[in-house]
């Protein structure tokens, strides 16, 4: 288990200052601006005790957020369960769908399941293994994705 799972949901995006399409680099340049700002020897002695708690807490809130959006692997998994949570959010399950019935593109490396409303459900094979909800490219609807076994 990730180490993020344990922690509430925060949007690690948002305490970097960043927008999710941000490069790594971005991400990189927000991390170090912050960290350095908030960094506890940085602050004045003159400050009042509650004000250098908060700023102890964002410094370490920002070197979580680094911890998991400045690894390829957490962030990835990251953005795929923020995906997963706006699409909870988005409606409800339109139904239940094993990956196995669904039909392997061998040209894109996707499976593909047709939508009711003529629009297609698409979902690569490394995504199928990490991801439960998939929504389709044309209207609202989501599947859930279960695997045999």
């Amino acid at each position: 288990m990730m180490a993020f799972e344990q922690i509430p949901k925060k949007n690690w995006y948002s305490i970097l200052g960043a927008d999710p399409s941000a490069s790594m680099s971005d991400l990189k340049q927000k991390y170090q601006k912050l960290i350095l700002l908030y960094h506890p020897d940085k602050q004045s002695a003159d400050v009042p005790a509650g004000t250098v708690e908060e700023c102890i807490q964002k410094f370490i809130e920002i070197d979580q957020a680094w911890k998991i959006l400045g690894n390829e692997e957490t962030k990835k998994e990251y953005d795929l369960q923020r995906q997963e949570g706006d699409l909870r959010n988005t409606g409800p399950v339109d139904a239940q769908v094993y990956l196995e019935e669904m039909c392997w593109n061998e040209d894109d490396h996707t499976f593909s399941l047709s939508c009711r409303c003529g629009g297609k459900y698409s979902v690569s094979k490394d995504e199928a293994e990490e991801v439960t909800l998939v929504s389709c490219d044309t209207c609202s609807l989501i599947i859930e994705l279960l695997h045999y076994g």
